[in-house]
C-alpha cells in the first residue's frame, strides 16, 4: 500500500507544479491584456491559446449580464479555480498519500 501512497504524493507534486505554471500563464495573460500587447507576438498568441479554452467555457456558463461586464469575470473564475485546486485539492491528495504510506 505504501507504493500507492508514494504515487499519490508524486501525483500531487506534479499537479501542484502544473497548476502553479498555469497560474503564471494566467498572470502573464492578464498583464498582456492590461498593456495591450501586440496580438501577433508569438508569446501573446501562446498565452491566448493556452488560456482561452477554459475561459471561454466559463464564459458560456455565466449569466448574460456578467458576460459583458467591464471586468472579465470568467478570467477571475478560472484563476479562482486554479488557486482552489492548488491549495485545496492538491494538499488533500498529498495527505491521502501520506496516510497510505
Amino acid at each position: 500500500m505504501f507504493v500507492f501512497g508514494n504515487m499519490l504524493i508524486g501525483l500531487a507534486q506534479v499537479l501542484r507544479l502544473i497548476l502553479r505554471l498555469y497560474w503564471y500563464i494566467l498572470l502573464a495573460r492578464a498583464i498582456t491584456q492590461w498593456v495591450q500587447a501586440n496580438p501577433r507576438n508569438p508569446i501573446v498568441q501562446f498565452l491566448y491559446m493556452a488560456t482561452e479554452p477554459p475561459i471561454r467555457a466559463v464564459r458560456r456558463l455565466l449569466p448574460m449580464n456578467l458576460r459583458y461586464f467591464p471586468l472579465d469575470i470568467a478570467f477571475l473564475v478560472v484563476l479562482g479555480l486554479v488557486i482552489f485546486a492548488e491549495f485545496g485539492i492538491v494538499p488533500s491528495i498529498e495527505q491521502l498519500g501520506v496516510q497510505m504510506q
